[in-house]
């Protein structure tokens, strides 16, 4: 019985040189995999970088394209991310039609609920922030859509394999020990 088709989060650390992320990418495309979303950038080693990407398909195609993928000199290491335990972040940045009045205070009110940011205000528009896990930022945008957006950006999803012994933020307690 075949697997089935799901979401794949993969992280590629890749030597930082010119053409990486064309040549990655142009492999992918070439081999019919289609790329969701697609985040790079330097990591905490400036020789290095980070590619984070999702895949769709079932486990023949993420071992195909982790395949590939290995077979690339600038690629150092490959990771199926989703295949742990893992957080991932996405960001947007949205300009929202926001005439002063009533329904300013609206869209205010959203983003508050949402946790984000005001990162500019202009004369009719509003420029707001939003950051985390991909459905929350797709709520997000369902919710403005009816004020009128003007324009969109997303990065794309970044992720990262969560600690063994995971720290509780809120009390700094492990939940190992919990």
């Amino acid at each position: 019985m075949p697997s089935p088709t799901q979401r794949h989060v993969l992280s590629a650390l890749v030597q930082n040189v010119p053409g990486v992320l064309a040549h990655i990418s142009g492999m992918l495309a070439s081999r019919g995999f289609n790329i969701d979303s697609l985040a790079v950038g330097e990591t905490e080693n400036k020789t290095l970088s980070r590619m984070t990407f999702v895949v769709v398909g079932d486990d023949r195609v993420l071992e195909q394209v982790r395949k590939q993928l290995e077979k690339i000199v600038t690629v150092v290491r490959v990771m199926d991310v989703s295949s742990r335990d893992y957080v991932e972040r996405d960001l947007l940045l949205v300009k929202v039609q926001a005439p002063a009045g009533p329904k300013r205070a609206e869209i205010r009110e959203l983003v508050d609920i949402f946790r984000g940011r005001i990162v500019d205000v202009g004369p009719d528009e509003l420029m707001i922030e939003i950051s985390g896990r991909e459905n929350k930022v797709q709520a997000f945008i369902e919710r403005v859509r009816p004020y009128g957006i003007t324009e969109l950006v997303r990065t794309g999803r970044v992720a990262m394999v969560r600690s063994e012994a995971d720290i509780d933020v809120a009390d700094g307690t492990s939940k190992a020990s919990a």
